[in-house]
C-alpha cells in the first residue's frame, strides 16, 4: 500500500503543472483538486486581476484546507493543483500534509520562460484552460515566483 501523500506543484504558468498533476492523480489513485476549476466556476467574471486572484485564492483555501486535511487523516492521496511558487503558497500547503501526519511531494517544474511561453500561447490558442494569461501577465505572475529552496525542508522531485 501506498503511504499517503499530498502532492504539491510548483512551476511557472503553462509549465506543464496541470497536465503533471492529472498523470499524478491517476499514477496514484489520487484525488485532484484543481484550483483554476474551483475559481473559475465560483468566480466566473470575477478575476481581472492578480489582487482578484489573491482575493479568490484566498476563500477558497479557507474551505480546501481543512477538506484536504480531512481526505488525507481518511488515508486518501491529495494531489494539488494549486500553484506553489513562492515560499508562503508552500509553507501553508506543507501545513496541510503537517496537520493530517501525511507525507508531501512537491513537484517542482523546472521550464525556462520561453518554452512556458510558447505552451501559453498554444494553450490560449485552444482555448480549452479555465484562465488565459496574456504575455504581460506571464511576466508579472513569474516576478513572484521563487524556486525552491533546501531550507524549506521539502521532498522535491524536479520534472524537467
Amino acid at each position: 500500500m501506498t503511504e499517503t501523500t499530498l502532492h504539491l506543484m510548483c512551476g511557472k504558468i503553462a509549465s506543464g503543472k496541470s497536465t503533471l498533476a492529472k498523470a499524478l492523480a491517476d499514477e496514484h489513485a489520487a484525488i485532484l483538486v484543481s484550483e483554476d476549476r474551483w475559481l473559475s466556476k465560483l468566480y466566473p467574471e470575477e478575476i481581472h486581476s492578480v489582487t482578484d486572484y489573491v482575493r479568490c485564492a484566498r476563500r477558497i483555501r479557507e474551505v480546501l484546507g481543512p477538506l484536504v486535511v480531512s481526505m488525507l487523516t481518511a488515508g486518501v492521496c491529495v494531489v494539488l493543483d494549486f500553484p506553489a511558487n513562492t515560499v508562503s503558497d508552500r509553507e501553508w500547503l506543507r501545513t496541510l500534509a503537517d496537520r493530517s501526519h501525511a507525507q508531501h511531494c512537491l513537484h517542482y517544474l523546472d521550464v525556462d520562460d520561453e518554452t512556458c511561453r510558447a505552451r501559453l500561447r498554444a494553450r490560449n490558442a485552444e482555448g480549452d484552460h479555465d484562465f488565459a494569461a496574456t504575455e504581460a501577465e506571464f511576466d508579472l505572475i513569474t516576478s513572484y515566483f521563487n524556486v525552491p529552496g533546501a531550507e524549506e525542508g521539502l521532498v522535491v522531485v524536479v520534472h524537467e
